[in-house]
């Protein structure tokens, strides 16, 4: 592989709108399209900085750095349009996190690679609404607190408290949302504003080692570890007052409840087990990538249909987890406040997916197209008018749900007709990590974090205290200015600001 400086690298970048800069043909060997990332000023300067530390003496076959993976992806077999970065790309396994490609279903090269959705399939975030405000539960905030961790298992090893049997775990991964909603954890209405209406239609359990069922059964309704959250929040702003009142959401200070979790270990084992099958099916027919990291398999081919169908029940176990804990957090609720879910309003505004493959419709070069479009790191941000969104919001576009991390703002987005010609309807997904894990714990205080969460008046509650390291303000990038990235891009617009006044994490 030839090994060029930063002077070199920089030649095949250019600069084209304030908020983008395109990769060339050429950054990386063997590119059937261009790349593109979106960064403001603040966020340019990360990128370009992980850019030059990956050409320095010594670091040659080490770290990626995530302009470098859209590019490696460019290069994949079928790829359409462009290999894209949002505002939070970061380095991550193959594809690199906020980085999404969309692959033509009617060529017979075209591939799908597990790099491309990640270990936590179907990690996403759900936000419920409450018609209490910050007034009514700053008094009892602490107890409120402690009462949604009680309510959700948190942590590594965390054992869900929904009793599931082996054939209850077979049922969920092919229902999805509807296993639940039958089972009485859910309303109907939550379904409804559910992306994809909570079921991948095309789940197969059979597809599923017994490996990864195993894993998976004590783990529904459990919250896990990592950047994973539930967080009690209060609107701070509205910037679309119309939007926001279609979601239920009418005034600053309005209490809602966030939920950031995935498929756990259940996902991560589909994933290895789909890598395995895939490194074999690679040599077979002759694929080669930039990167090892990218395996991957022809689409139509065994071992890429067995994985989307395991993919999807990974997928529905990540919508059952979410609505577990949804109806944990209105338990905790309903009992602080000695009332019903009901009557506090605590409906669903919307659920979606982070890291996910999912067969789209979209125009190419002016041609509608069937296309599997994986968003690694990145939300579905549709338009107005898509008939794959709620009826609900129709008129404003997809809700998109944004999370900031640990002790910082979190928004709602809408989807734009900007970002379905430009992005595939893909937006970013959170703030996106400027540390490392082992960096931030070399390099950042426990106590030192908890005090300032204390002065910012965040009550916090975490199983695991290297966690609080890990996820620390100071490890990710701005949240603000990635939304602002997007929304100055036009590919999804503001609607609310949500600030955190409590945090659940494992």
């Amino acid at each position: 592989m030839v090994v060029r400086d930063y002077n070199d690298e920089i030649q095949y970048l250019e600069k084209i709108s304030p908020t983008a800069w395109r990769i060339k043909i050429g950054f990386q060997p063997n590119m059937n399209v261009e790349g593109v990332f979106y960064v403001n000023s603040h966020l340019e300067k990360l990128m370009f900085e992980e850019l030059r530390n990956s050409c320095r003496p010594g670091m040659v076959g080490g770290f990626l750095p995530g302009m470098k993976q859209i590019a490696n992806v460019a290069a994949l077999p079928g790829i359409v349009g462009k290999s894209i970065g949002l505002p939070d790309v970061h380095s991550g396994y193959g594809f690199a996190i906020g980085n999404m490609a969309a692959f033509d279903m009617a060529d017979a090269k075209s591939i799908v690679s597990p790099g491309g959705v990640g270990f936590d399939i179907n990690c996403g975030v759900r936000l419920l609404r409450t018609n209490l405000t910050e007034k009514d539960v700053l008094p009892v905030k602490e107890q409120l607190a402690q009462s949604l961790f009680d309510h959700i298992p948190v942590g590594v090893g965390s054992k869900g408290i929904i009793p599931m049997t082996a054939n209850d775990l077979e049922e969920a991964l092919e229902m999805g949302i509807d296993w639940s909603l039958r089972e009485g954890y859910i309303w109907a209405e939550d379904k409804e504003h559910c992306e994809e209406f909570g079921r991948m239609l095309n789940a197969d359990p059979s597809k599923v080692s017994l490996r990864a069922k195993k894993r998976g059964l004590p783990q529904l309704g459990t919250l896990g570890a990592g950047n994973h959250y539930a967080e009690i929040q209060v609107v701070e702003e509205i910037f679309d007052a119309w939007a926001a009142r279609k979601m239920g959401i009418d005034r600053k200070g309005q209490v809602c409840i966030m939920i950031h979790s995935g498929s756990r270990g259940f996902g991560h084992q589909v994933a290895t087990d789909a890598l395995v099958a895939m490194e074999k099916a690679m040599k077979r027919d002759g694929i080669e990538t930039n990167d090892r990291q990218l395996a991957c398999a022809r689409i139509m081919s065994q071992e890429g249909q067995d994985y989307l169908k395991a993919m999807s029940a990974a997928a529905n176990f990540a919508w059952v987890n979410r609505s577990s804990m949804t109806f944990l957090a209105r338990q905790a609720f309903a009992k602080q406040f000695q009332t019903t879910p009901d009557d506090l309003d605590m409906h669903v505004i919307y659920d979606v997916s982070h890291n996910i493959a999912k067969m789209e419709e979209h125009v190419v070069n002016g041609k509608l197209k069937t296309l599997l479009v994986h968003r690694k790191g990145s939300t579905r941000a549709f338009p107005p008018h898509h008939p794959l969104i709620p009826v609900d919001y129709q008129l404003t576009g997809q809700p998109v749900l944004i999370g900031g991390t640990m002790g910082t703002c979190s928004y709602i987005l809408t989807g734009t007709e900007h970002g379905m010609q430009e992005t595939f309807g893909s937006t970013c997904h959170g703030a996106g990590r400027a540390l490392s894990r082992a960096k931030s714990r070399r390099n950042i205080d426990y106590q030192s974090v908890l005090n300032k969460l204390q002065e910012m008046g965040i009550s916090i509650r975490v199983a695991s205290p290297k966690l609080v390291m890990e996820e620390a303000p100071e490890s990710y990038k701005n949240v603000t200015d990635v939304v602002n990235t997007c929304h100055d891009a036009g590919i999804s617009k503001k609607c609310v600001k949500l600030r955190p006044i409590a945090v659940i994490k494992g």
